[in-house]
């Protein structure tokens, strides 16, 4: 059916009440997915918990919104729907009106409508869970979402694969990810965070993500942003200081075909990385040194906000963070004082170091480069970190990478 946007959010998913005991909502926004919906329904129905037994079926429901779609996707999931009548299995087809056909309102409607849900009927704990409809979450992913949230964090990240047997492109996305995870890493042991220790990933993404009633209110819910309205959210939730787990435990299998639904995405960037190897460029990341010279810069400004209250003026790492961006030391020292969240000023803070990576012409380099510096720095991790520049300026984390 087609819907005025303005109403969508007062009718979606409002003809079925709250199960009581539900303390999960799980939202899947579908666009033309109808070859692979019922492996993706198929995995949230059958979840496991601890032992290996069945999860309780009345603990989490699964909202589905079929948008824009042409393929059947909806005849799928009413016959999957009619099949499994004990599987709490919401379901909406509509139309969204141009320009807001995009993925970005999809899964702003549903995590909204999962948020109306649990609260209306007092559940102010509960829990907003995201995956995809070309994705199959793994056996035990709502288990340890759950555990995840109920051991002190506000989100959750889960780890996303890729199902096998797809293009060239593996060989692009393995090299990437590889590069991402030794990242992550080198993060954890530069700043660590206590809420999200080692092993840890990198990813927060719709195809795994789950955060609370009270943090997703907190941050002013999904950002309005036509695609990579995840990336937009997990700022969000970064400027608010939101204590975010992103678990090995939670995992999920996605698509990862050439021809997305969308029109910024994976597959936009897989197309990306096949394009430039037959045109013969190197595949590039951002550069090592100057990501790692950021972790340690914002564990110094992190100290120097954590002691703000006693602070009588600038001290040395907040000396050592000015120089790095290139501003004064009083400009930082204001705007250290003014946040009150760290997520916030850091948000301030870091595209200036990046601005300066750009003048000095260090932003990027070939992955196969940043993932061997990143080996050996992990490898070499110092008990006391510093980070520095040379003599011409360029990034020099820890004296253990060249320039």
């Amino acid at each position: 059916m087609n819907i005025d946007l303005p109403q969508i959010n007062v009718s979606l998913f409002r003809d079925v009440p709250l199960k009581p005991k539900v303390k999960v909502c799980v939202v899947v926004p579908v666009k033309n997915e109808a070859a692979g919906l019922m492996h993706t329904l198929n995995a949230l129905r059958c979840q496991r918990d601890a032992t290996g037994n069945t999860y309780p079926a009345n603990i989490y429901e699964v909202l589905l919104l079929i948008n824009n779609s042409n393929d059947g996707s909806y005849r799928v999931a009413k016959n999957y729907q009619q099949q499994y009548p004990e599987f709490q299995l919401l379901i909406e087809q509509v139309n969204l009106p141009k320009p807001c056909a995009n993925v970005g309102t999809a899964r702003r409607l549903l995590m909204d409508a999962a948020y109306h849900r649990l609260t209306i009927s007092g559940n102010d704990a509960g829990i907003i869970a995201s995956t995809d409809g070309d994705t199959v979450v793994d056996g035990q992913w709502l288990h340890f979402n759950i555990a995840a949230i109920e051991a002190g964090n506000d989100a959750v990240g889960g780890r996303i694969l890729t199902l096998s047997g797809y293009s060239d492109a593996r060989q692009f996305h393995l090299r990437d990810v590889t590069y991402r995870c030794l990242l992550a890493k080198a993060e954890a042991l530069i700043d660590p965070q206590e809420h999200d220790p080692m092993p840890r990933h990198f990813q927060f993404f719709g195809a795994s993500m789950a955060v609370t009633c009270q943090m997703y209110k907190h941050v002013g819910r999904l950002p309005r942003v036509p695609h990579l309205e995840d990336m937009a959210f997990y700022e969000a939730l970064l400027k608010h200081d939101a204590r975010i787990r992103k678990s090995f435990d939670v995992k999920v299998y996605t698509s990862a075909r050439l021809q997305g639904r969308v029109a910024v995405g994976f597959s936009e960037q897989l197309n990306k990385w096949v394009t430039d190897h037959q045109s013969g460029k190197l595949q590039m990341v951002d550069s090592a040194a100057v990501l790692l010279a950021k972790y340690f810069a914002r564990k110094r400004l992190r100290t120097c906000w954590e002691r703000k209250a006693i602070a009588a003026g600038p001290c040395s790492e907040l000396l050592a963070v000015s120089q790095l961006i290139g501003s004064s030391a009083g400009w930082l020292y204001q705007q250290v004082g003014k946040a009150n969240y760290f997520g916030a000023l850091w948000a301030q803070v870091e595209p200036l170091i990046h601005r300066q990576a750009l003048l000095q012409h260090q932003e990027h380099q070939p992955v196969a480069e940043a993932i061997t510096a990143l080996r050996q720095f992990i490898l070499h991790f110092p008990p006391e970190p510093v980070f520095q520049t040379n003599q011409a300026g360029r990034y020099l984390p820890a004296g253990r990478l060249s320039a």
